[in-house]
């Protein structure tokens, strides 16, 4: 089974544009046709090897990054924060094969061969060469089979560092920051006797490399840093969800965003709590802190107040201190008298023998609450199974997995574990169930396995930090297909909780967290292991919103969970994240009204909109080179590049070698030293249009003789402007027409495979639709309903289901709502299609936003007695 990638997914084009566009004034990557006048290239070499080389300076590099954050709605920075760049992608959404993709794109566009990946462990390093080896055939698709090299370092093979650098294919290496930080031991550092006496690391830095960094804010230590720069790097990229330092940000998506565009799994909670039991003294030690002058140890007991036992958090910083007393004098606490807290050790100790280390409690139905999580998981896990296998055809069907996460490895990789033991009479019990039968469930022994570092055979806890855990998440990263196949019968994966960033499963759809302490997992951590969207048993990704819900199955309230995630996404990210989770226990259905086939509103609408159509796009060959050369013609002056010669002063001090500037001279950079790129060759390539077309459109735009001002600022801006009119004619030129006898089935309203099943939250109760109810995306969609809904003109108003879509060259478009229209004292209907956004304004939506609503615009048009209208709200219908 392989994971299949989509080389369309525009928010992930617009994160590898934005990398690109940085080096706007770079010479173009040589093509067949390519002359070059002075016999240069991209690259720079030396007695080491191959290396990149920037040619803007910069001045222009600054330009090019304002412009980008422009683009991108980001704060433009006054100055460049050095040569290092950001880009924020939430857990889920492709940031490792937008890096690797970049990779190919900037060697694709400038020639740039030497790429250094540096990551923060081994167990993301793993990741790393797995998304390497998987994504290998699909860049080699896009980007005409191009060769390419790439490993991992390793220090007992150091001479093939002198193969990255000499080699002028694109080499990607793979390194822990580990290896080449300024440990004394780092062979990278050592001269070496099979490299000619050279250090390794030379080999590096003589090529200039690129260097990416995963996961940086795990690397922000000043040796890191360090390590990082003794790379020589041309530039640095950094990618992460959580950075900790954002320099010069070029592309943000961040939680809310994603969440918003349905580009990971929703969240929804399943709380699992334990109410009313103050039968037996509890106490949880939440914390022990040290001071100069004190030691203060925070609990949480039950006390006794006006209105009731209440559970409570206490301090206590003396020894002496009397939980009775605390507890409102409650009997059951009698004896609990603090008889020393110990910071170093972190514990407490009571005068009746009790000893309870921070993060354990006493009292309480811990095992009661561990057993009925399970239950919960398991429960979720064959109820997500049964809909899947009733609602999507065979051979597109996918894969679920439930992840648990434990404290204690004992408690589930020894024979008599008890949280092995609970599974298994769990799973016994209900996957064999009649309601399951269907699924043919594989018995109790094969659906279960665990995932944990091992030490002499056998399974250890382990922090999350060590070596140890590094095995365990091999071994994750290595599985990650099978477990994605249908054949393989293990669906409940049990890891440790100290498990972190590094693994994930796109088709993970349950997360139990079984603690006997507290558990120190942030909650983006948490969930962060099952954020992606699924992938069928084909290795597409499915997009189906119905399914697509990560339940974590908690032991604490679904407010309390909610709280916490969103003040850290809040202190991380700087967004809102507020009304984006969900509590599983309040859902509800829209249900079909009583008589709806009969409703005579209803039946004229559908007979107008149920229609299917094919769409055509028309236009005139000399139209688009008129409009195109035009364009291009009143293009922005031509600058030509410039050479920046900075004069600077070494001065030797007690702290090392510093610098300072002395004098900066700058040239202009003429025609004959400047390789002319095979212009016909990059615009095809980038636009699909014949070169006798791109010729013709070139000549007629009289602003050739810009090619020997800067033919790279030239070739890039001649291709925008190409694009743009090409866009705006096939937007323009789109024609529908209706299909002889297709057309959308009125029942398929009433499939049970469609049904709409939405959270409490963002469902609306109305009377003037078919539905009893609708699901609202968005606070616009809501009042928009509320305020049809009120209106004694509005006969009927359907929110048109997902099924129900329209072709366009962008993909499929769902419309928003369906109406019918009667204006009070008047006889005749109307009959409307409206979508709403938040803006009437064009230029404010997203290019594929405006262009889909100009094809269903089109695509109506061609239906009889239908209106479509794009609006705002409910007052404009």
């Amino acid at each position: 089974m392989k994971i299949k990638f989509d080389s369309n997914q525009q928010y992930q084009l617009d994160a590898i544009q934005a990398i690109v566009d940085v080096f706007k004034g770079q010479p173009r990557s040589q093509g067949k046709f390519e002359v070059d006048l002075m016999g240069l290239s991209s690259g720079m070499f030396n007695e080491l090897g191959v290396g990149n080389h920037l040619t803007p300076d910069e001045d222009t590099i600054l330009a090019n990054l304002k412009e980008i954050q422009e683009q991108n709605g980001i704060p433009q920075a006054e100055a460049l924060d050095g040569m290092n760049f950001s880009v924020e992608m939430e857990t889920g959404t492709g940031k490792t094969y937008v890096y690797l993709r970049t990779i190919h794109e900037l060697y694709a566009q400038y020639g740039f061969t030497k790429f250094i990946i540096v990551v923060p462990s081994v167990a993301i390093r793993e990741g790393v060469l797995k998304n390497l080896s998987i994504t290998k055939e699909h860049f080699q698709g896009i980007y005409g089979n191009q060769p390419f090299d790439y490993w991992v370092y390793d220090s007992k093979r150091v001479s093939s560092l002198r193969q990255f650098a000499s080699s002028n294919q694109l080499q990607i290496l793979v390194i822990n920051i580990d290896a080449f930080n300024k440990k004394e031991n780092n062979v990278i550092h050592k001269e070496n006797d099979r490299l000619s006496g050279r250090k390794p690391i030379e080999f590096i830095q003589a090529t200039q490399p690129i260097v990416i960094v995963d996961e940086p804010q795990n690397m922000e230590s000043t040796q890191a840093k360090e390590a990082i720069q003794s790379l020589n790097p041309l530039c640095t990229l950094r990618y992460s969800a959580t950075h900790r330092h954002i320099y010069n940000l070029l592309y943000r998506l961040d939680p809310v965003k994603a969440y918003d565009m349905k580009l990971v799994k929703r969240i929804e909670v399943d709380s699992v709590l334990e109410e009313d039991n103050f039968n037996q003294p509890y106490i949880r030690v939440e914390s022990i802190k040290a001071t100069k002058t004190k030691i203060t140890a925070k609990l949480t007991i039950d006390c006794k107040q006006a209105d009731g036992v209440k559970r409570t958090s206490v301090s206590i910083s003396k020894n002496g201190t009397d939980l009775y007393e605390l507890s409102g004098n409650r009997e059951l606490y009698q004896g609990y008298i603090v008889d020393h807290i110990d910071a170093g050790s972190q514990y407490i100790a009571f005068t009746n023998g009790v000893v309870l280390n921070t993060g354990q409690q006493m009292g309480g139905y811990n095992d009661d609450i561990m057993k009925v999580q399970i239950r919960e998981t398991v429960k979720e896990h064959l109820e997500k199974e049964l809909h899947i296998y009733r609602n999507l055809p065979e051979g597109k069907r996918l894969k679920v997995l439930s992840l648990f996460f434990i404290d204690k490895v004992a408690n589930y990789d020894d024979a008599e574990g008890k949280i092995r033991l609970w599974f298994e009479e769990v799973y016994q019990e209900l996957a064999f169930k009649p309601r399951y039968r269907e699924l043919n469930l594989p018995p109790v022994e094969a659906v279960h396995s665990g995932y944990f570092a091992q030490s002499k055979g056998k399974a250890k806890d382990t922090s999350g930090k060590t070596k140890a855990d590094d095995e365990a998440y091999q071994l994750i990263m290595k599985d990650k297909e099978r477990l994605l196949s249908l054949e393989e019968p293990v669906r409940f994966i049990f890891s440790h909780s100290a498990l972190r960033e590094g693994w994930d499963n796109p088709n993970v759809f349950q997360i139990c967290t079984l603690n006997e302490t507290k558990s120190e997992m942030k909650k983006r951590q948490e969930i962060g292991r099952g954020l992606r969207l699924p992938v069928d048993q084909t290795g597409h990704r499915v997009f189906d919103t119905t399914m697509n819900r990560l339940t974590v199955v908690a032991n604490e309230s679904y407010e309390d969970f909610a709280r916490s995630l969103q003040t850290e996404i809040e202190e991380e990210c700087g967004v809102q994240f507020e009304g984006r989770i969900d509590n599983k226990r309040q859902r509800r259905t829209a249900n079909l009204k009583k008589g709806w086939r009969m409703d005579e509103n209803f039946l004229a609408l559908w007979d107008r909109i149920k229609y299917k159509t094919r769409y055509s796009v028309k236009y005139q060959t000399g139209h688009l080179i008129a409009q195109a050369a035009q364009a291009i013609k009143k293009m922005p002056a031509i600058e030509s590049p410039k050479i920046m010669a900075q004069k600077r002063g070494l001065e030797i001090t007690s702290k090392g070698l510093e610098t300072r500037m002395l004098s900066v001279q700058e040239t202009k950079v003429g025609y004959s030293g400047l390789p002319v790129p095979d212009l016909l060759s990059y615009i095809q390539r980038e636009t699909e249009l014949t070169r006798s077309t791109i010729a013709q459109i070139l000549i007629n735009s009289e602003r050739l003789a810009d090619v020997a001002v800067n033919p790279q600022r030239f070739l890039e801006e001649a291709t925008k402007a190409i694009k743009e009119t090409l866009h705006s004619i096939m937007i323009d030129g789109i024609q529908y027409e209706r299909i002889d006898g297709a057309e959308y089935e009125m029942l398929l309203f009433a499939d049970p495979k469609h049904e709409i099943r939405g959270y409490v939250n963002r469902m609306l109760e109305v009377k003037g639709s078919i539905y009893d109810a609708i699901e609202f995306d968005s606070e616009v969609e809501k009042e928009f309903a509320q305020n049809l809904d009120a209106r004694q003109d509005i006969k009927l108003f359907i929110k048109l289901p997902r099924w129900f879509t329209v072709e366009t060259p962008l993909g499929t478009y769902n419309p928003d709502w369906a109406i019918v229209k009667q204006a009070v004292g008047e006889d005749e209907k109307l009959y409307l299609v409206s979508e709403t956004k938040s803006t009437k304004d064009l230029s404010k939506l997203r290019d594929s936003e405006r262009d889909k609503i100009e094809c269903g615009k089109r695509h109506f048009s061609a239906l009889p007695e239908v209106q479509f209208k794009h609006v705002k709200d409910a007052s404009e219908v």
